[in-house]
């Protein structure tokens, strides 16, 4: 087996961009972002920053956030996880729901997370925590300044969200376009202040600059940026929105996220926007980075059989959550109906895909209604193969154009649906397939090529999702799958 390493792979796969890290003791926590998808902000630990489990979310109920009303990659922004005063702390933008940065706070990781409270004077996005010597808590962000973009930042009261003061600019990176992601750490009498900057991009860069006060003047670093893959032949690209931590050994890392892009010019990255890791050595008080040669571990494999509820926390919906759509099923497995969220996006029982080739599954009973087998980029970016109301047929949207690839009739009341992620026959980073499994018997559905499932053709800041969902009515799934090609 080849030796995977945080070189080239990602320690969290799949769609989990803007990582934020702190450390309590000897563990290691992380957020990161989630848009559309509910629940919001999934909550890792780990002990070696290689190894994550996730704990379960922080934005889990209504009193945090509105769920359901974001558009495809809208909705929960760039979170920051710190630890403070034996809380966790975590905040976060709230695109286009009540708007603004929303706090929530936390004695255990796994939770239950406090009630939002919100920043009503905090415009923009990429809020960063911080307190100072003297325990006041400052919000470092990114905002619109016409015709420029700045990161500012602000005093606030954290109980009530109230600001106490005007917001001051701070330093905005080296000139590139874009700078986000602040993250303030002090280290050695000094402050220091990193930012993202080049667009979350192929120009995604850190870059860091330091201060004897949180407040400035910022000093960049002479070596900036201090992290980009920018013009490399390198398999990770679109490095940045990083997070700094120390070890318990006085060894710093840092997380950042990055994009696997596959094929012909100009690349096409489906899973989105991952976690990487990637070592810090300071020099004459600046961090300097470079790769990790860490053994990462092979790929999470799973059969879901739905036998224990609540449902595993890798289990996520667009707009709604799982429980909303979802409930055990008479006899074993899940009753899945159909459900639309406020913002129109149909709901599915999805898991983040993670890895670049690999085969999913599921065994359904669509009774009287119809059951599908879905792969997901966003609401007009999709494929799925279905079964139900006398057929079998492979579906795809690309944009406004939707089709039916393939269908056959269907007499069986048991389905198993299948969908793989296979090497590409074109240039793109792979080809879908879409089939179905009745009585022994395989059907073709369909077969597509994967740059229609790409950020660089749909846009957005997501990656792939699989699951699966009610076209129609409600359906019983008995099993889900996930693992490597056969």
């Amino acid at each position: 087996m080849t030796t995977r390493t945080a070189r080239e792979v990602p320690v969290v796969p799949g769609y989990h961009p803007d990582p934020s890290v702190c450390r309590v003791g000897e563990e290691f926590f992380l957020a990161t972002s989630t848009f559309e998808y509910a629940p919001g902000v999934p909550i890792r630990r780990s002990t070696d920053l290689v190894h994550w489990e996730l704990l379960g979310h922080a934005l889990t109920r209504a009193d945090q956030w509105p769920l359901g009303t974001f558009d495809d990659s809208r909705g929960i922004f760039a979170p920051t996880l710190r630890h403070h005063d034996g809380r966790f702390w975590m905040i976060t933008t709230d695109v286009d729901g009540l708007g603004g940065q929303l706090l929530v706070t936390a004695e255990d990781p796994a939770g239950p997370w406090s009630p939002a409270v919100r920043l009503p004077d905090v415009a923009g996005i990429d809020p960063d925590l911080a307190w100072d010597a003297d325990g006041r808590c400052l919000v470092t962000f990114c905002a619109t300044l016409e015709p420029q973009i700045q990161i500012m930042q602000v005093e606030v009261d954290p109980a009530t969200g109230a600001s106490l003061e005007t917001p001051r600019r701070l330093w905005s990176g080296t000139g590139l376009e874009h700078p986000e992601a602040p993250h303030l750490y002090e280290r050695d009498g000094w402050w220091y202040l990193m930012v993202a900057e080049g667009g979350t991009g192929r120009g995604h860069a850190v870059s860091i600059a330091r201060s004897r006060s949180p407040r400035g003047p910022f000093e960049g670093a002479p070596h900036n940026p201090i992290l980009s893959h920018r013009s490399l032949a390198h398999p990770v690209q679109s490095t940045g929105h990083a997070d700094l931590v120390e070890r318990p050994d006085g060894t710093w890392a840092i997380l950042f996220l990055g994009t696997r892009p596959r094929g012909s010019f100009p690349g096409w990255h489906v899973n989105g926007r991952e976690t990487f890791l990637a070592e810090v050595e300071w020099r004459d008080g600046w961090p300097h980075v470079h790769p990790s040669d860490t053994e990462v571990a092979g790929p999470e494999w799973f059969t879901e059989t739905f036998d224990s509820w609540p449902l595993d926390p890798r289990w996520v919906s667009p707009g709604l959550l799982p429980e909303d759509f979802v409930a055990p099923a008479p006899g074993g497995g899940a009753e899945i109906r159909e459900a639309v969220a406020p913002s129109g996006a149909a709901s599915m029982l999805a898991s983040r895909c993670t890895e670049e080739h690999w085969s999913a599954s599921a065994t359904v009973e669509p009774g009287t209604g119809v059951a599908a087998l879905r792969v997901r980029l966003d609401e007009r970016h999709w494929a799925e193969v279905r079964a139900g109301a006398g057929e079998l047929a492979g579906v795809a949207r690309v944009g406004d154009l939707a089709q039916q690839l393939a269908r056959v009739d269907l007499t069986a009341d048991r389905v198993e649906l299948e969908v793989r992620a296979v090497p590409a026959t074109t240039g793109g980073p792979d080809d879908l397939e879409l089939a179905a499994v009745v009585a022994g018997r395989r059907h073709e559905l369909g077969r597509i090529d994967g740059r229609y499932l790409s950020s660089e053709v749909a846009g957005g800041f997501t990656g792939r999702v699989w699951g699966v969902r009610a076209v129609r009515g409600s359906v019983v799934v008995r099993e889900v799958a996930v693992g490597p090609l056969a």
